[in-house]
């Protein structure tokens, strides 16, 4: 029987919003946690009594709260972070939590089959999938779809608790590689794991070495919580000692994505997402670009992927003519782990945008609408060692061109949820010169009508141009 320990819930949640479990444990009073603690380690809400309050009840001070924990694998890409390989149902009360389940997801989607919902034509088409299920809910590339989504398939699967869940959270194995760096190693049945190693040798022993361990298919992803087990006094005693460390990595674990919250609480949700905790898809006006892969039947090669994504436009009669190209380069062999790439590749762009063309891909490229954004989408394949580019052209709509009669230009850059660091270069070339640009461009590349910069995505991006006005 799965030991119900005392963790997941406390340092994925509450570590989230920037504080340790263990101290918030310690430090709560009558049901109320002070606020000096709850300001100290989260200061975007000081002086803020709603969300005081909203920290307050989000961790059980007034009424229990039971949230769905989502564990994504970066290293099989999804849409929405990563593949849904495991997840647990946390519950709080009064500032302590209790782990009430932790299971593979396929556990759950092979146990409840009166479901039936028509997955993405990608996910049926390359994976072969005739019933959309909890594991692969996570289609979107914003996470609050993903998030009602998750809640929609778990009730329709009768997953323990569904009807009292009142948040989801979702993390990456990233979370677990930053701790382990300040808390050192840890040995769990005989498994050493580090900062290092964790990735690679969980999926590994949860997809083969579980059986020379005696483990049984159903219970190989409970190394998990073993793992937590053995995770959570270093981490509790290490706390004050490396409290600086702390704060500084769960905002930046959040500015990076591999950390998204989401409440079904509406003050609660409208606070994630204005600190912009939520990972949501952007909707400002001007221009925008999110690329997002989906890794689809081929292993963890996403491992071995490196991406390098670059953008331009030039100006035509009527806007601009865009192009979105990644390169992929495929590092990796055949082996337990990494195989032939296979993605289905999306690009978000303002809506109006028009396809002018593609290279790159295997079979036509699709088209679609979500978030108030328009998106093309395609197919390609990349074999081990290998390198791939995928490039989309496109007209952007004239409400691009209009906006820079009054010399200003916008550009939104999202990074795809879970991935890590993506090089990004951008070639944007107006009919008017520069007069300003925010970041600048270097020295050298002043007094012309092209931006020229390179960035990289390990969290949204934005740049604003300045240009001479029209007369």
């Amino acid at each position: 029987m799965l030991r119900k320990i005392v963790i997941i819930g406390s340092i994925i949640f509450l570590g989230a919003i920037g504080t340790g479990s263990f101290w918030l444990w310690q430090n709560y009073q009558n049901g109320r946690l002070p606020e000096k603690i709850i300001t100290a380690a989260f200061p975007a809400i000081k002086n803020s009594a709603t969300g005081i309050n909203v920290f307050q009840s989000a961790l059980g001070m007034g009424v229990p709260r039971t949230y769905l924990v989502l564990l994504l694998n970066n290293t099989e890409l999804r849409p929405g972070g990563g593949f849904i390989g495991s997840y647990a149902i946390v519950r709080f009360d009064k500032g302590k939590s209790e782990v009430l389940k932790v299971e593979g997801t396929e556990i759950l989607d092979n146990n409840y089959i009166g479901f039936v919902a028509t997955p993405p034509p990608p996910l049926a088409k390359y994976l072969g999938l005739k019933n959309w299920q909890f594991r692969d809910s996570n289609w979107s590339p914003d996470f609050p779809t993903d998030a009602k989504k998750a809640l929609e398939f778990y009730r329709a699967e009768h997953g323990v608790e569904a009807e009292n869940i009142s948040g989801v959270i979702a993390i990456t194995p990233n979370i677990f590689e930053e701790i382990l760096k300040l808390v050192g190693p840890i040995t769990v049945d005989g498994i050493k794991f580090t900062s290092e190693n964790f990735t690679e040798t969980l999926e590994y022993e949860v997809e083969y070495g579980f059986e020379k361990r005696g483990v049984k298919f159903r219970d190989r992803k409970q190394l998990l919580g073993d793992v937590w087990g053995a995770l959570w006094p270093r981490l509790a005693s290490s706390f004050f000692t490396n409290w600086s460390d702390y704060k500084k990595l769960i905002p930046a674990l959040l500015r990076e994505k591999q950390v998204m919250l989401y409440s079904t609480v509406a003050d609660e949700e409208a606070k994630i997402l204005e600190q912009d905790w939520g990972g949501e898809m952007k909707s400002e006006a001007g221009d925008y670009l999110l690329w997002v892969d989906a890794n689809l039947d081929s292993l963890k090669t996403d491992v071995a992927v490196t991406r390098s994504l670059s953008y331009s436009i030039t100006p035509s009669s009527s806007s601009f003519v865009a192009k979105a190209t990644m390169r992929y380069y495929h590092t990796g062999g055949f082996s337990w782990r990494t195989s032939r790439y296979r993605d289905y590749a999306r690009v978000f762009v303002p809506a109006g945008s028009r396809l002018v063309g593609s290279s790159g891909n295997d079979g036509k490229v699709d088209q679609g609408e979500e978030g108030g954004r328009h998106w093309f989408g395609a197919f390609i394949s990349i074999n081990p060692g290998k390198q791939g580019e995928l490039s989309f052209t496109y007209l952007l709509p004239k409400s691009i061109a209009d906006g820079l009669e009054d010399g200003q230009y916008y550009l939104g850059v999202q990074k795809q949820l879970g991935t890590d660091r993506i090089r990004l270069t951008l070639e944007l070339k107006f009919d008017k010169k520069l007069t300003g640009a925010i970041p600048p461009e270097s020295s050298e590349k002043f007094g012309d009508n092209l931006y020229q910069v390179a960035a990289d995505l390990s969290v949204d991006r934005e740049f604003e141009i300045e240009l001479t006005k029209s007369q």
